[in-house]
C-alpha cells in the first residue's frame, strides 16, 4: 500500500498542483492560513464490502477512497432487502458532499427511510414508484433543512438505484452518475445536472439567479443537490423551482435478461474514465472472477492512477446476467501478472542504479504489453507493479541503500532500512 501511494504521488504530482492552483483561483476556498484543498500524498485505504440476495440473484460490492482530498465527503448506503416490501426490492445510493460531510451523511442514513415511507406497502409500477422517489428526495431535503445550522454552507449530490422484480429505477441530483451495462454495451447513463443544461438554466434564470464561469452564481458547479439552502430561498417558488433543486430526475427501465450490472459512482470516478471504459473494465474483472467489492476497490485504484484527485465512491450491482468467471480469462490474467513481475525484475536488475518505481511504470507504459485489462490498461495493474517492486526491494541480497551521491545502489547485505521510492 505504501509503495502504491508513493507511485501515485509521483505519477500525479503535476496534475495535483495544477488542480490545486485552479481551485484556489476559481473558488477562493484556500487562503494563506486556510485549509489545504489537497494532501501531499493520497490516502489510499479502502474498506470494500458487499453482499448478495440469493432469492433474486443480486450481488453488490462497494468501496470508497479519500484520495488526494483533505477530507472525505462521500457517503453511500446499500439495502439488499426493504422492510415491508416483498423479496426482490433493493436500494443503493452514492452521495458526494461539498462544503462538508453533513448533507452526504444525512442522505446515506435517512434517504432510504424516506423512500420506504413514500413507496408504501404496495407501490404502483412504474409511475407510482417514480413519483414516490421524487417525493422521497424532497421530503429528505425538507428534514435536512429543519436540522441544518443557520447560515452554514454545504450540500450533496446523490444518485440512487431502486430495484424491483420488474424495473430498475434511477434517481439522481447533480453529477454523481449511474450506468447500466446490458448485453455487453452501455445501455443507459444518467446525465449530470449542470447549470448550463437548458432546463436547469431556465429554472435558474426564472428564480432570479445568474450563471457565471459555468457555475451557479459563479460558485456551485451543480444545479440539483440535497442541502445548499443558501440557493433555496427564492420567495414564492416551490422547492423544485428554486435556484438549486433537490427534485431528482427519475428514470424507470424495464428489466431484461441481458442486464449485466449497474455502476453508481461519484464524479471523481467519471472524471478519470468514460462510461464505455468503465463498462469494459468491470466486465473484464468479472470474467476473471473478482468479487464485486474487490472489483470496486480495483476500479478506484485505477481511477487514482489515471489522475482523479477527488474523493471517490462506487457501488456495483450485479444482476443474474452478469459476466461469469472464465477459465481462459483467469489463465491470461495470471500469466499477465507473472509477466509484469518478471519485467519489473528485469528493469531493476539491468540498471547500474535501481530505477524509481515511477520510472518502471512509465517504461512499461511505453511497451506493447498484451492482454492488459480493457478500459484500465497498465493503470489497472499499478498495484501489481508496486507490489512486485516492493518485494524486490525487500528481498535478501537485493537490498538497495543510498550511495555517496544520494542514489540507490544494490548491495549484497540485507538491511531493514526503509526504501525511498521517489526518484
Amino acid at each position: 500500500m505504501a509503495a502504491f501511494a508513493r507511485l501515485l504521488e509521483r505519477l500525479l504530482w503535476p496534475a495535483r498542483k495544477k488542480q490545486e492552483s485552479e481551485e484556489e483561483a476559481e473558488e477562493g476556498h484556500r487562503t494563506q492560513h486556510g485549509p489545504r484543498l489537497l494532501l501531499d500524498a493520497p490516502r489510499c485505504v479502502q474498506r470494500p464490502h458487499g453482499g448478495a440476495a440469493a432469492s433474486c440473484g443480486l450481488r453488490f460490492g462497494a468501496s470508497a477512497v479519500q484520495g488526494w482530498r483533505a477530507y472525505m465527503e462521500d457517503a453511500h448506503c446499500a439495502w439488499l432487502e426493504l422492510p415491508g416490501l416483498p423479496p426482490g426490492w433493493a436500494f443503493f445510493a452514492v452521495l458526494d458532499g461539498h462544503g462538508g460531510t453533513r448533507a452526504a451523511l444525512f442522505g446515506a442514513r435517512h434517504l432510504p427511510g424516506h423512500v420506504l415511507e413514500a413507496l408504501g406497502p404496495a407501490p404502483g409500477e412504474p409511475e407510482g414508484v417514480r413519483g414516490a422517489l421524487r417525493r422521497a428526495f424532497l421530503s429528505a431535503d425538507a428534514q435536512l433543512r429543519a436540522l441544518w445550522p443557520r447560515g452554514e454552507p454545504g450540500g450533496s449530490t446523490a444518485v440512487a438505484l431502486l430495484v424491483s422484480p420488474r424495473f430498475l429505477y434511477l434517481a439522481h441530483c447533480g453529477d454523481s452518475r449511474a450506468m447500466l451495462s446490458r448485453a455487453g454495451a452501455v445501455a443507459f447513463s444518467t446525465e449530470d445536472h449542470r447549470p448550463l443544461r437548458p432546463r436547469e438554466r431556465e429554472r435558474i434564470h426564472n428564480a432570479g439567479g445568474i450563471i457565471r464561469r459555468r457555475r451557479l452564481e459563479g460558485s456551485l458547479a451543480v444545479s440539483r443537490a440535497l442541502g445548499d439552502f443558501a440557493y433555496k430561498g427564492a420567495p414564492g417558488r416551490p422547492p423544485e423551482l428554486q435556484l438549486v433543486s433537490a427534485e431528482p430526475e427519475v428514470t424507470a427501465l424495464a428489466r431484461q435478461g441481458e442486464d449485466e450490472f449497474l455502476l453508481l459512482a461519484s464524479d471523481g470516478v467519471w472524471d478519470a474514465m468514460s462510461g464505455a471504459a468503465l463498462a469494459g473494465l468491470v466486465a473484464s474483472r468479472l470474467c476473471v472472477g473478482l468479487a464485486p467489492e474487490l472489483l470496486c476497490a480495483q476500479l478506484l485504484d485505477t481511477c487514482l492512477c489515471k489522475g482523479s484527485l477527488d474523493n471517490m465512491t462506487c457501488i456495483l450491482v450485479c444482476f443474474p446476467g452478469a459476466p461469469r468467471p472464465c477459465e481462459e480469462a483467469i489463465r491470461k490474467e495470471l500469466a499477465l501478472d507473472a509477466a509484469l513481475g518478471r519485467r519489473v525484475a528485469e528493469l531493476c536488475s539491468s540498471a547500474q542504479e535501481p530505477p524509481s518505481l515511477n520510472t518502471v511504470f512509465w517504461t512499461l507504459a511505453s511497451e506493447d504489453i498484451p492482454d492488459l485489462p480493457p478500459g484500465g490498461g497498465l493503470y489497472c495493474k499499478a498495484a501489481v507493479l508496486a507490489e512486485a517492486y516492493s518485494q524486490l526491494c525487500q528481498a535478501p541480497g537485493r537490498n538497495w541503500q543510498k550511495g555517496p551521491n544520494g542514489a540507490g545502489k544494490p548491495t549484497g547485505t540485507h538491511s531493514d532500512s526503509s526504501l525511498d521510492l521517489k526518484p
